[in-house]
């Protein structure tokens, strides 16, 4: 089969990760609200461990490492003004302002930018040949699943209904079939350019795991149910060393 078949494939079933989050849909507000911390807990050890486990080693091996680190702390800085544009766009007039509303908005934009990058790493491997693009985009859905229902959770914690969250969720994870065709049309040309979009997604992991999210997790006032909380997020750290650890 053709290789842009193949990359098709992989990364539409790695987006349909995205859906993980269904088996929510049947849960009383009440259960959903019971683990909604432990996704985001979940999803900030996934993405603390995805920007200082994977991709940051990976950018640092591809660019120089001042520029690289440059373009990290500028993408930060973006994301700091992306969500203040959000927020005010939502909260300007004052009254009704949801503070966690423009969370969910940096959490997609995030998982995009992800997403993107994970497509273009995929269809890279399948270029070298197949069996690598195959234990590639094995190695990317294993930590796609809960991450993505980390992921469901911010969204649902920051004020979508669960069918939003979803439909959004997966609407951003197509994403990787969009990095797939774009990382396919470039191994035509070798320029490299998916090199760059390693330090925006480390950037943008950071931000959201540092202001958005370890922050809600910090307001916990049970010791005991925050440090279950805390084993959350260092089994999101883990599963993410895990796949890097067994990365071909």
């Amino acid at each position: 089969m053709p290789i842009l078949f193949w990359i098709l494939i992989s990364t539409f079933i790695i987006s349909a990760c995205a859906l993980a989050g269904v088996f929510t849909l049947s849960l009383r507000a009440e259960s959903l609200n019971k683990i909604l911390m432990k996704l985001v807990a979940l999803s900030s050890g996934a993405l603390l461990g995805g920007a200082f486990l994977h991709l940051m080693p990976e950018g640092v091996e591809q660019m120089e490492p001042k520029l690289f680190f440059a373009l990290v702390l500028t993408a930060i800085v973006v994301y700091l003004l992306i969500e203040k544009v959000l927020h005010w766009r939502h909260c300007h007039k004052g009254a009704g302002c949801d503070t966690h509303h423009s969370m969910g908005y940096m959490n997609l934009i995030g998982d995009g930018v992800h997403s993107f990058i994970d497509g273009v790493v995929i269809a890279a491997a399948f270029v070298v040949n197949i069996p690598l693009g195959i234990i590639t985009a094995v190695a990317m859905g294993l930590h796609e699943i809960p991450q993505e229902l980390g992921d469901f959770g911010v969204l649902v914690y920051s004020g979508f209904t669960k069918k939003r969250a979803l439909f959004c969720n997966f609407l951003v994870s197509l994403m990787t079939v969009v990095g797939g065709l774009v990382g396919w049309a470039l191994s035509f040309y070798s320029i490299g350019v998916e090199k760059f979009l390693l330090p925006i997604a480390a950037g943008g992991f950071i931000y959201i795991a540092a202001s958005d999210l370890l922050p809600e997790l910090r307001k916990n006032v049970s010791l005991k149910s925050f440090f279950v909380d805390f084993l959350f997020v260092l089994l999101g750290i883990s599963i993410i060393l895990l796949v890097s650890l067994f990365k071909i």
